[in-house]
C-alpha cells in the first residue's frame, strides 16, 4: 500500500481550512483523539469546503448526486488530545471524470501535523449507485481548487515527518 503524499507547502488559496475543537466524545480513555474520530473531522472539512464553493451535499443528493468513498489512506503522526484546537484542511489533489482525490491534514495548534490523509471519492447516481460523471458546474468549481500536478502534495504548513507515540 502506498503512503499518502508528503506534507508540503502548497498554494494556500487552494486549501480550505476548518477549525475543529476536540471534545470528550472524540477521545479514547487516555484523552487522545480516537482514530475513527479523524474521519468525522475530515468529512466535516470536505463538506464545508463544498459549501464554501457553493455546493450543498444535501441539495446534490436531492438532485441524484452522491459521493462514495472508494479509497482511504491515513498516516498518524502525532496525537491530538482533549480540548485541542485543530485545523482540518481539504484540497483537491486530482480530479477525474467520475472521481476526486482529496488531500487532507489535521494540524495541531503548534503547526505540527497530527494526521494526513488521501481520500478518493467516486461520484455515483443516488438511484442506481453506479459511477457517473461529476456534474459540470461542480467539476468547474473543483478544477479551480485542484492543486497543480507538480505540487500534488498534501496540505499543511510545513513538512513534519516525526512520529510521536499516541498513548
Amino acid at each position: 500500500m502506498s503512503r499518502p503524499e508528503p506534507v508540503a507547502v502548497v498554494d494556500a488559496a487552494r486549501v480550505h481550512r476548518l477549525p475543529v475543537r476536540v471534545y470528550y466524545q472524540d477521545t479514547d480513555a487516555g484523552g487522545v483523539v480516537f482514530h475513527a474520530a479523524y474521519l468525522s473531522f475530515l468529512e466535516r472539512a470536505r463538506t464545508e469546503f463544498l459549501r464554501s464553493i457553493g455546493f450543498d451535499i444535501g441539495r446534490l443528493a436531492e438532485e441524484g448526486v452522491l459521493f462514495a468513498l472508494h479509497r482511504l489512506e491515513m498516516e498518524f503522526l502525532k496525537p491530538a488530545r482533549l480540548d485541542d484546537a485543530l485545523q482540518v484542511t481539504a484540497a483537491v489533489g486530482h480530479l477525474g471524470r467520475t472521481s476526486a482525490r482529496f488531500l487532507q491534514t489535521v494540524e495541531r495548534a503548534d503547526g505540527s501535523v497530527a494526521i494526513r490523509a488521501s481520500l478518493s471519492l467516486v461520484c455515483v447516481s443516488a438511484t442506481r449507485f453506479r459511477p457517473m460523471g461529476i456534474p459540470e458546474p461542480l467539476r468547474e468549481a473543483l478544477e479551480s481548487w485542484t492543486l497543480p500536478a507538480g505540487g500534488a502534495a498534501a496540505t499543511g504548513a510545513a513538512a513534519d515527518n516525526g512520529v510521536e507515540a499516541t498513548g
